[in-house]
């Protein structure tokens, strides 16, 4: 093969598996985050925490590859710092009772949609499982009140970035 018809092969490979949308490295485990506390059965407070730390990284690893990929549009970019609160409030309670912080490696989850409608379907379909998260977690027998407040705070967020997602899925 000459030269020129290697160079013009490698773009093509690289133009078809760089269009539509990026995937994640790795496909989001089981057991991380909401789809982890959505589907186990009998949660501890230990792993309530690590769950909800889990899926406030998640969420705001995938914004910011859309972000990354669209620009700094809104909600999204409002979302994500608002998850940087979120993850500080958690963190904060990850102290107060002496819990080791989980590494944050959601980024290694977290893919670009291939169109911005897409991205807010999948915005969407994210906080409605982190709403869901919240409102098993804090049914939790013997939960603190102030972890169950935290929880509560946070499903509460989640309600309206779900309906900023649904004002953007529903404009694009």
């Amino acid at each position: 093969m000459n030269a020129k018809l290697v160079q013009v092969a490698a773009c093509l490979f690289l133009f078809i598996s760089f269009s539509g949308a990026v995937h994640a490295q790795t496909e989001v485990p089981a057991d991380f985050g909401a789809k982890g506390a959505l589907q186990d059965t009998s949660v501890t407070m230990d792993e309530a925490l690590v769950y909800a730390i889990q899926d406030e990284y998640l969420a705001q690893a995938r914004y910011h590859a859309v972000i990354g990929k669209y620009g700094s549009i809104r909600p999204f970019s409002n979302i994500k710092a608002a998850e940087q609160q979120h993850i500080s409030a958690l963190v904060t309670l990850f102290q107060k009772y002496n819990k080791q912080i989980p590494e944050d490696n959601a980024k290694q989850y977290a893919s670009v949609p291939g169109t911005l409608k897409e991205a807010f379907n999948e915005g969407v379909q994210g906080e409605i499982d982190n709403i869901a998260m919240y409102d098993k977690l804090k049914t939790i027998p013997s939960l603190p009140e102030d972890v169950k407040a935290v929880f509560t705070q946070l499903g509460n967020a989640s309600k309206n970035h779900l309906r900023a997602f649904q004002r953007g899925a529903g404009r694009n």
